[in-house]
């Protein structure tokens, strides 16, 4: 059934059976009499029938969503969610994850937007298919709805009478459209949602069970392995196969340009198989990176599209005091810690790829299309990868498998890239640089505020084959993409460049660089990392040449209520006093920040030790306060705000993408370090203000800013200096501690 089914929900299909999922992601539901009505909320406004996101039948139920479980834990938040909208216990539900043959097309994981669109998908569904079945026990029990309950998967009746869900669904019944409103359940009548829910993708990760993609093995799979060009735009010149055929396990080279891949029947085989190969393979490479140490002047240099995002002027006011400063920030590595990985079999006519994607339909895309077939021949099912929160080598791998499986039908191919592939080939996290200059009034209170970014492209995902190598380097190559600036108010480069602050007098321009040095797209907060870093790191200094406390000073510009809910929070519970100094070596730094302004709010107090000797950091504490609206799972969401303040920790401390002229340098955990557990913090304090009933606000993502500043800011107190330069290495420190 592809079109709208209207019925009246105290009317439904009579008889017992199963709900059949066969929902359609056509524009049936874009029908002209369905355009003026109010869109529903959440993804519903896009994938809008109800059996996209819920199925009932004999084996239980089943909750859908389109988006990919990253280490998020929102595939548990998720199922508390249905358990509490539904009724039913939280154990009975089982959560599919995106799948381009099950689940609705939701795009890319991203932007802290899983449970604000997915999330709230899910609630409205689970709420109006409560309802769809509340009508039919009343239709069939001849009790008014009203009169009736839910408990436990079952409509109970005032006598006593119980029908269970499964014996109330008919075929077809959730095939219809949801409303733009739901009967949500009143906050304080929550038995699952808001309570910490142990994640249900943890026991496999902890005891070495099958949890990510690299775990898998389908029978009779062969392994391949990737010989990469050795540098960007290297051209395969000369390759002869004679030794590596001979080598045990051998099963097929696959060449196609300077797609270079060898197969094998067990993993190590492939392994020895590639490095044959390697030598034997010779390419003509030619050098065209920039100077890694002059990155300042290499971005700024670069022509750049100049946008002006945000302007106000107030003549009546001007300043006394103006200070300048500018802030860089290198390409750096996800780093993932499993290389990425994919498996793929043709079989029957069909491309099918286990992968680790963030997008399981843009990916599917540029299969397609670097393969030349139809859309529905290729299926795309995520399977959680071992590292990324942004776009690293996941799709890559994904069309490294799909051409390589195209060679060998009927049997099932994994590619496990090597590490120095990923930290060679994935896509960089963007080198950026700010300029900052403001003025204070005779107050002490900030006038006018100037904020310049520099910066590449912070996507290129997929969506066309363009985008991944296996593609680029065939005989027939695919084009780079263009590449396009993303569009505000979620932004790029531009993220969070705006500042939440108010002042009379601002200007914030965005200087998008179309040309790309190295290979760059997205990673974790995208273009926000280094633009909160940035403005709240100016924020102290501000606060310093005021002469007011960083906090109060903060306060004294921030009018969001919430906002400075959250910054008085977190300063309380680390226990921030005005003019208060830190132990001998230590300092004090504080940041906050609204992710994109318009998701969580985010406050973070840390204490920086340094060991004045060596100039090595150390965080010692962080207190976070963090208000993401309606909380699902609290434990959930501290984890998150957990790993934000350590992941940006790594990257503001140790991080750097390092290259000559031709080649990527940093290939190992030497030549790109990063944290590393003697380094974790004594103590991390995460702090949630829950607002039940308000709407949910993406939160994975929050911290990355303010965890940079407030580490920062905290060196500065430390020793008096202040770095600007990402990262701030122990060197950077000792240098500035020494001048």
């Amino acid at each position: 059934m592809n079109g709208p089914v209207n019925l009246d929900r105290r009317q439904v299909l009579a008889g017992g059976g199963a709900l059949v999922v066969s929902f359609s992601l056509s524009d049936a539901f874009a029908q002209d009499h369905a355009a003026a009505a109010p869109k529903p909320p959440g993804s519903l406004a896009t994938s809008p029938y109800l059996d996209a996101w819920i199925r009932i039948d004999a084996d239980g139920i089943t909750i859908f969503t389109g988006k990919a479980e990253l280490g998020q834990g929102f595939k548990t938040a998720f199922q508390q969610i249905a358990a509490e909208e539904l009724d039913v216990s939280f154990a009975s539900l089982k959560v599919v994850t995106a799948d381009t043959l099950l689940t609705a097309d939701e795009g890319y994981t991203s932007g802290s937007q899983s449970t604000q669109y997915s999330g709230t998908a899910i609630q409205n569904a689970a709420a109006q298919v409560r309802e769809i079945l509340v009508a039919e026990a009343a239709r069939r029990l001849n009790v008014p709805m009203e009169n009736l309950r839910t408990e436990n998967g079952a409509v109970i009746a005032p006598d006593g009478q119980r029908l269970g869900y499964g014996d109330l669904v008919a075929d077809n019944m959730l095939h219809v459209q949801a409303q733009p409103k739901s009967k949500l359940k009143n906050p304080a009548t929550y038995k699952v949602m808001g309570q910490p829910v142990p994640r249900v993708d943890i026991p496999a990760k902890v005891t070495g069970g099958a949890a990510y993609v690299q775990d898998m093995r389908l029978p009779g799979m062969v392994h391949a392995r990737i010989i990469r060009p050795p540098s960007y735009g290297a051209q395969l010149t000369e390759c002869d196969t004679a030794s590596v055929e001979k080598l045990p396990g051998f099963v097929k080279v696959v060449r196609d340009g300077n797609f270079l891949a060898v197969v094998a029947r067990k993993e190590f085989q492939a392994i020895k198989a590639m490095r044959t190969l390697s030598k034997a393979a010779k390419w003509k490479e030619k050098p065209g990176l920039p100077k890694q140490d002059d990155l300042l002047a290499v971005l700024t240099s670069l022509k750049s599209n100049d946008t002006t995002i945000f302007q106000q002027s107030d003549a009546s006011v001007t300043g006394q005091k103006t200070i300048e400063a500018t802030f860089t920030r290198p390409y750096q590595a996800h780093g993932s810690i499993g290389p990425s990985c994919a498996i793929a079999q043709f079989a029957d006519g069909t491309m099918k790829v286990w992968t680790h994607t963030q997008g399981v339909y843009p990916d599917r895309q540029g299969i397609a299309e670097m393969l030349k077939v139809p859309l529905p021949s290729v299926r795309l099912i995520h399977v959680e990868g071992s590292g990324c929160y942004g776009h690293n080598g996941a799709d890559d791998a994904a069309a490294d498998a799909a051409l390589i499986a195209r060679e060998l039908p009927g049997i099932p191919v994994r590619v496990q890239w090597m590490r120095e592939q990923e930290h060679t080939w994935e896509p960089f996290g963007p080198a950026m640089v700010t300029k900052l200059k403001a003025s204070l009034d005779g107050n002490g209170k900030i006038v006018d505020w100037n904020f310049d970014v520099w910066t590449n492209t912070h996507s290129m995902r997929p969506g066309g084959a363009g985008s991944m190598l296996a593609a680029q380097h065939m005989a027939e190559p695919f084009a780079v993409p263009e590449p396009q600036p993303i569009p505000l108010p979620a932004g790029g480069g531009d993220r969070n460049a705006i500042p939440i602050y108010k002042f009379p007098n601002a200007k914030v321009v965005h200087r998008f660089i179309p040309e790309m040095p190295v290979r760059v797209s997205a990673m974790r907060a995208l273009g926000a990392y280094h633009n909160i870093f940035s403005i709240e790191s100016f924020m102290t200094e501000l606060a310093e040449l005021a002469g007011v406390d960083p906090v109060e000073f903060r306060l004294n510009h921030l009018e969001d209520k919430r906002g400075r809910e959250v910054i008085e929070k977190a300063a309380k519970e680390f226990g921030w006093q005005k003019a208060q100094k830190a132990p001998l070596d230590r300092g004090y730094g504080f940041a906050f920040a609204r992710y994109k302004s318009l998701a969580a709010y985010c406050a973070i107090a840390s204490e920086v030790e340094i060991n004045r000797e060596t100039g090595r950091p150390r965080l010692v504490r962080a207190v976070a306060a963090v208000d993401s609206g309606q909380v699902v799972n609290p434990d959930g969401l501290i984890n998150q705000v957990e790993g934000a303040i350590l992941q940006s920790m790594s990257w503001t401390l140790y991080e750097a993408v390092t290259f000559d002229d031709t080649r990527i340098t940093s290939t190992d955990w030497q030549t790109y370090p990063i944290l590393r557990f003697d380094a974790v913090p004594d103590k991390i304090d995460v702090h949630i203000i829950n607002r039940p009933g308000l709407p949910f606000l993406g939160s994975g993502e929050t911290g990355q800013g303010p965890a940079a500043a407030s580490v920062a800011n905290a060196i500065a107190n430390a020793t008096g200096k202040r770095l600007r330069d990402l990262p701030l290495t122990r060197k950077k420190i000792k240098d500035a501690i020494d001048a």
